[in-house]
């Protein structure tokens, strides 16, 4: 196989999954440290995850382990989780739950199989750091993938704020009405806590988006990854479409569309067929309720690129559910068990008045969920906000089963959106013992409160 489509592409300062570099025992080193990137033809420092080589993200193949030492090069105290990845609770980078922070000048080991494959992230977990963009590609190409010789393209769409998070965060705290895009309208939901000045694309804005070279009759693998603190996003290819593969990295039975909503921490592989036209294809990330958009160009070779605007000309679509209502596992929970031997309600509440957050467990308020290994069981969040929340259980992949009382065999995740007055469903085996972070991923949600555990009893 040729190795150009075999690679993922990366250009100049793209911010794509890369193979990894090794220490000298096969260990693969992964440094946070700072970096500069040009947000509005001005200089921004932020954070970053950079191998020795220079490449940013991760990637390996199905099967490897994930062996890897992360050194904090950074003035602050840090640290990483292997978002979607299942490893022993230890290694899961949430600090003071899974183990302690990683101090500036240290460092720390994780080894463990890297599982499920698919398409993951990594994160810092600690403070606001995500929002200064201490987030990289984590991608475990599935055998299927590798075989097929397809072009693959990772793209990490983040949000930017020219404010410090902590800045952000107090003003929200502070403002009576909470964010500024809080509806007066009690029926219409609250969307953008935060009016950010522009939303990235592997660090990089329309103004100068990457263009991905491609076949003219090609097929392209797309790993979208919403890595943004607080917005979610629509995956728009104008006049084309693309085929569904997988979602948060779990395969789903194809489906084909033109729009695809990706909430906060989701992910979404889209299979995209050049038609051998010569048309270049944009994929934008149209933010929710806003014109303010993002994205990459795939252009066959010798194609014209258009100019691409920052602003589009209407609102990104409110995210929802209907999508997700006809996706479908290609690999459900097996079904050795027939039956739910756990039911935990979560409700989700809160109100930008004031700006608090949280998520009793069986309507108490700090609450852990607590399960049993070897238990199948069912989440019942109940969301009984006028905002959406990102709802995202560590450790473990959940099957969606029901969304306001329709039952179906959907897709397998590790985030779900729950919209306002919604009820979704999700089921999953307790096959992970630990200490596992449950929260909401939108970041300022999480540390407003809504944010809690899952405790195994009994586990050594």
């Amino acid at each position: 196989m040729h190795p150009s489509r075999r690679s993922l592409l990366l250009g100049t300062v793209a911010l794509a999954a890369a193979p990894a570099s090794h220490a000298a025992d096969g260990q693969k080193i992964l440094r946070l440290q700072t970096r500069q990137i040009e947000v509005g033809g001005k200089a921004a420092t932020r954070y970053g995850v950079t191998q020795p080589s220079g490449a940013v993200g991760l990637t390996l193949d199905e099967g490897d382990i994930f062996d890897v030492r992360v050194e904090n090069t950074l003035k602050v105290t840090s640290g990483l989780h292997w978002h979607g990845l299942n490893p022993p609770w230890r290694q899961d980078g949430v600090p003071y739950i899974s183990g302690p922070p990683i101090a500036s000048g240290q460092s720390a080991a994780y080894k463990f199989p890297a599982l499920p494959a698919g398409t993951r992230w990594m994160h810092s977990h600690f403070s606001l750091q995500e929002q200064d963009l201490l987030a990289a590609p984590l991608i475990v190409r599935e055998t299927e993938a590798i075989r097929s010789g397809r072009q693959e393209v990772v793209v990490l769409f983040e949000d930017f704020s020219w404010t410090l998070p902590e800045a952000l965060f107090e003003k929200l705290r502070q403002t009576k009405m909470g964010g500024m895009a809080m509806s007066m309208d009690p029926a219409k939901p609250d969307l953008n806590d935060i009016q950010y000045d522009a939303y990235l694309a592997n660090d990089r804005t329309l103004a100068d988006p990457q263009v991905i070279d491609v076949e003219r009759a090609g097929e392209v693998r797309l790993r979208l990854i919403n890595g943004s603190a607080s917005t979610n996003f629509t995956i728009d290819l104008g006049a084309d479409e693309g085929t569904l593969l997988s979602v948060d990295g779990n395969p789903v039975e194809p489906l084909q569309a033109s729009l695809f909503p990706l909430a906060i921490a989701q992910r979404a592989d889209i299979l995209v067929r050049l038609q051998g036209d010569g048309r270049a294809i944009p994929v934008l990330a149209r933010g929710e309720g806003r014109t303010l958009q993002a994205g990459i160009v795939l252009r066959p070779r010798g194609a014209a690129v258009a100019k691409i605007p920052d602003q589009g000309t209407t609102d990104g679509p409110v995210v929802g559910l209907n999508q997700e209502l006809l996706l479908r596992a290609a690999r459900p929970l097996l079904a050795k068990h027939k039956r739910v031997d756990r039911s935990i309600p979560v409700a989700l509440s809160g109100s930008m008045m004031g700006y608090n957050w949280s998520m009793p467990v069986h309507d108490m308020a700090g609450a852990p969920a607590t399960v049993v290994r070897g238990e199948r069981v069912e989440l019942v969040m109940r969301n009984d906000t006028m905002m959406a929340h990102p709802m995202h259980l560590h450790g473990h992949s959940f099957q969606v089963t029901e969304i306001n009382d329709a039952k179906l065999a959907g897709a397998m995740r590790d985030c779900i959106l729950v919209p306002p007055r919604t009820t979704v469903k999700v089921v999953f085996d307790a096959d992970n013992p630990g200490i596992w972070a449950y929260h909401c991923h939108n970041l300022y949600h999480m540390a407003a409160g809504m944010f809690t555990t899952l405790v195994y009893r009994g586990f050594t």
